[in-house]
């Protein structure tokens, strides 16, 4: 018999390569175990529809923003509603009754109420002035912006979210709809997040729709989906390019993380991360293919622009979002390093520098200890990004829902449908102690 080595197939190292008597971990099975079954219990999830209902009854109490008064005066009664459904219909229809009704009061209602009436977070309308400017004058990026909507803060890629909107125009309520931003962008998170179940899980297609349905239809995902979302396509984007290269399928790794990086460049550390999962996983040859596509489109897309119009990439992309321009990003949740930034010049120095430190730290646990899972490399980008977030100088609380997606998704995946077999379907990641696929 040939072996699989002498026949010059790829050998997938373990994870426990090089480490001496690994000792397994039962009780990580037993805890995801006893999650499920917390899950589903009734009064849990009684509990977390009013925890989300209070959530948005918040809003219209305390926001200063229109947008986000109108979600939460919508969603606030949703949540009550599938409290409802938890507490009052049988156990087998409970849990997607109660999703269902989430999804449409928290984040279709309002979608639809504030498409129809053109209102949006800044962002939206500045990614769809980005398409439209693409298409007329050859460029994203307004010259000399002097005020906060003037700013495109995003990669050019960004700018295709916006094509439907400079295709169809206003003209109706139907155009209004389709062609919003917000629209592409669900499409997206929903798209890359259902990829990345399919891929890492351990049922059909249909064993991730209630998943996402109540991944959506939380407060966190629907508030962003319904009032602006630009940042939940790089959500889906990252979560399909790990599980691509936790497969091994690097052509499509590439491709897909090629697509992440030209959106926004606080994404970019997700390809090193992948590209080192790829290594452990079949070798240097496929993470070597999956690097050179994704950084030959990332600059097929870049370098028209920073070849020509360099200093609108310099202005718009790197300095304002971190703040180091006359005009200041609406980004200013009171995080470490906005705090630190406020102090004056000597505490966005030391904000910058406690992002480098923070960046080099996890860079160096990432090339010592490299991802050979799914999960290891969602926790390593994760981490990273939480970094980058709290200490930049402007960052948004919202900014944490892509590292919270991305340690658990991979996860939930890897449950399998409904979660039973769960000791089965998931792997233990000894070399990073989490337990992954």
């Amino acid at each position: 018999m040939v072996s699989a080595r002498s026949a010059g197939a790829p050998v997938l190292p373990h994870p426990n390569q090089g480490r001496r008597n690994p000792r397994p971990a039962p009780w990580r099975g037993r805890a995801a175990a006893t999650a499920i079954r917390l899950g589903r219990r009734r009064w849990v999830r009684l509990l977390l529809c009013l925890v989300a209902a209070g959530w948005a009854a918040t809003f219209p109490l305390v926001s200063r923003l229109a947008n986000q008064r109108l979600w939460g005066t919508l969603a606030a009664p949703a949540y009550l509603l599938a409290g409802a459904a938890v507490l009052l219909l049988p156990r087998r229809i409970a849990a997607r009754a109660a999703a269902a009704v989430a999804l449409l009061g928290a984040v279709l209602l309002p979608l639809a109420v504030l498409a129809v009436r053109s209102r949006a977070q800044s962002e939206v309308g500045v990614v769809e002035r980005s398409a439209r400017l693409l298409l007329h004058t050859g460029t994203p990026y307004l010259p000399h912006p002097a005020a906060v909507t003037e700013f495109d803060p995003y990669l050019p890629g960004m700018a295709l979210f916006g094509l439907p909107r400079a295709l169809l125009g206003r003209s109706g309520p139907a155009a209004l709809l389709i062609g919003d931003a917000r629209v592409w962008f669900a499409l997206a998170f929903l798209g890359g997040l259902a990829g990345s179940w399919r891929l890492l899980g351990h049922g059909p297609w249909r064993s991730a729709l209630l998943p996402l349905l109540l991944l959506t239809g939380s407060p966190v995902i629907a508030l962003s989906l319904a009032v602006g979302g630009v940042d939940l396509p790089l959500i889906g984007v990252c979560c399909l390019g790990l599980a691509l290269a936790a497969r091994g399928r690097a052509t499509a790794a590439g491709v897909v993380l090629a697509l992440a990086c030209a959106l926004k460049w606080t994404v970019w550390p997700a390809l090193p991360v992948a590209v080192l999962l790829l290594r452990q996983r079949g070798g240097w040859r496929p993470a070597v293919r999956a690097a050179v596509i994704a950084v030959a489109a990332v600059l097929a897309v870049l370098l028209p622009f920073a070849l020509t119009r360099p200093q609108d990439l310099w202005l718009q992309v790197v300095r304002y979002p971190l703040g180091l321009t006359t005009v200041h990003t609406p980004a200013g949740s009171p995080l470490p390093g906005k705090l630190l930034a406020d102090l004056g010049p000597a505490g966005r120095i030391a904000a910058l520098v406690l992002l480098l430190a923070g960046g080099l730290a996890v860079a160096g646990w990432v090339l010592l200890r490299p991802p050979t899972g799914a999960v290891a490399a969602a926790d390593r980008l994760a981490a990273g990004l939480t970094v980058a977030f709290l200490m930049a100088p402007a960052a948004r609380f919202g900014y944490l829902a892509l590292p919270a997606v991305l340690v658990g998704w991979p996860r939930l995946a890897g449950l399998g449908r409904n979660g039973r077999g769960a000791r089965r379907a998931l792997t233990v990641d000894r070399e990073s102690g989490t337990v992954g696929g």
